[in-house]
């Protein structure tokens, strides 16, 4: 591994040392290396979105880890990214449900209003394009990650809607872009339609979840 720019002295924040410490915390004293994840995640936001080689050795050697292996956890996991990325890190899904749902559009879309190909950066360094598989949220697919926000539900216009406020600096309202809450179905909920059914349901009086009668 190599960085791709010049390296610099890399070392947390006093806060980012406060909250590596409560990540340690979480883990028993001979399994400290188990915060590895969060760690490499905590030193990637702080470093502008990416872990070059030197910071990832910072974590390595945080953590009293052989570097190797802090190596094999940052280079197999796409969510680290190992070049530098733009400010806003579009990745697209490309997984079965997203394609089905017109995922090849959503990425022909992304070339077509950013001007970049999958992997690469806009020349003043506010967008990354790349493709990832499965976001998990497939009952809303087409999905596209941006920084650490979801846009579900996506078409093309609604997309370039969302890359035009990006490049205006406006804020974007991340999840559903269709208007409909989570994972719910598509034409409004079809069953637990009584609120207060269920928040307050009436057991019978001989079942056990009611205290007996």
């Amino acid at each position: 591994m190599s960085d791709t720019q010049t390296q610099t002295a890399f070392a947390f924040t006093s806060e980012n040392l406060t909250r590596a410490a409560a990540i340690i915390a979480k883990y028993p004293e001979d399994y400290h290396a188990s915060a590895v994840l969060p760690l490499l995640h905590l030193a990637q936001k702080q470093n502008a979105g990416w872990l070059p080689q030197h910071v990832i050795d910072y974590v390595a050697d945080f953590l009293k880890m052989p570097r190797i292996r802090v190596y094999e956890v940052a280079t197999f996991y796409t969510m680290f990214n190992l070049k530098p990325v733009g400010k806003h890190h579009v990745q697209v899904c490309t997984s079965l449900p997203c394609w089905l749902r017109g995922s090849e559009a959503i990425v022909a879309t992304c070339r077509e209003s950013l001007g970049v190909d999958l992997g690469e950066t806009t020349a003043d360094g506010k967008f990354t394009l790349s493709e990832v598989e499965c976001l998990c949220a497939c009952v809303n697919a087409p999905i596209v990650q941006i920084g650490n926000d979801y846009f579900e539900d996506l078409d093309p216009d609604r997309l370039r809607g969302i890359l035009a406020a990006l490049k205006a600096g406006q804020s974007v309202k991340p999840g559903p872009q269709i208007g409909r809450k989570g994972g719910e179905p598509m034409e409004g909920l079809t069953t637990l339609t009584d609120e207060k059914a269920v928040l307050a349901p009436k057991w019978r009086k001989d079942d056990p979840r009611a205290g007996g009668a």
